[in-house]
């Protein structure tokens, strides 16, 4: 096992509602490591069929989404973790800093942030024909300002150890059918690049993590069917797989690491 130096470092992940979602993992493996987490998370309302949640599929992702972090947190108590959790909006100015009030309140400091919540639209409505400014709007005040808010508090609120993960898409540069989700994540690779080189003198570290095609409860068996071949290690990325280079990139061993964008896909959209 890799000592990643993490025990009683303080990470902050958003987006952790899921518990197949790389936001569990994420905090999950954080734990595992001995360090302290925060787990912040917003229920997004979509219906779905609640009798097809049994097995992977839209149903069973959205009923993920809209519920609370009561099976992560079930796993962190058997843990016997120190972790904290809160249900708030990231795209709210005033929410985020009672996000890090409420982590330095029982932490005393955040080391670790990893931006992972983002939104994106599943009407339909995502392409140049059939776009809306509400769909705009919705998609960059989350994955946008919503991450610019996060890093801003952190670097002003920056402990001796200070690691900024943003996740991205491997597809982030071309993303037919989901233009502005993908615009918006190509926007947060721009931002990991430019906050990196503002940040450097304050030992602060920021990278991005563009996952491939991951199964956090999505992709159904007709869907696997069709992506797999397009991954040339020949699967689909697990959430765990993700978590594992966040934990490098927050690591003291990726202390010279900044600036970078890289795409754990199994080859995926190279």
């Amino acid at each position: 096992m890799v000592d990643y130096g993490l025990k009683d470092k303080v990470a902050l992940v958003t987006g952790t509602n899921n518990p197949q979602g790389i936001g569990a993992a994420t905090a999950l493996a954080f734990a595992r490591e001995g360090a302290k987490t925060v787990l912040v998370y917003k229920k997004v309302l979509r219906p779905f069929d609640r009798s097809r949640t049994g097995g992977n599929g839209p149903d069973r992702y959205y009923a993920a989404n809209a519920g609370n972090a009561d099976a992560v947190e079930s796993r962190l108590k058997e843990m016997n973790a120190e972790y904290l959790i809160l249900e708030s909006d990231i795209s709210d100015e005033d929410a985020v800093k009672k996000i890090y009030e409420a982590a330095l309140a029982r932490f005393g400091r955040v080391d670790i942030l990893v931006n992972n919540v983002a939104v994106d639209d599943e009407t339909g409505l995502d392409t140049i024909e059939r776009i809306t400014p509400e769909v705009i709007d919705n998609t960059f005040a989350v994955n946008v300002r919503g991450s610019i808010l996060m890093m801003r508090e952190l670097i002003a609120r920056r402990s001796d150890h200070g690691r900024i993960i943003n996740i991205s898409t491997d597809a982030s540069q071309v993303f037919a059918g989901q233009i502005t989700y993908g615009a918006s994540k190509a926007t947060l690779e721009a931002l990991t690049r430019s906050v990196a080189l503002e940040v450097g003198k304050y030992g602060i570290t920021v990278n991005c993590v563009a996952p491939g095609p991951t199964q956090t409860g999505w992709i159904d068996t007709e869907l696997e069917k069709a992506v797999v071949p397009l991954i040339p290690m020949g699967k689909l990325i697990r959430p765990e797989e993700i978590a594992e280079t966040i934990l490098f990139l927050a690591s003291g061993q990726a202390g010279m690491l900044t600036g970078q964008i890289i795409k754990v896909s199994g080859g995926h959209a190279l």
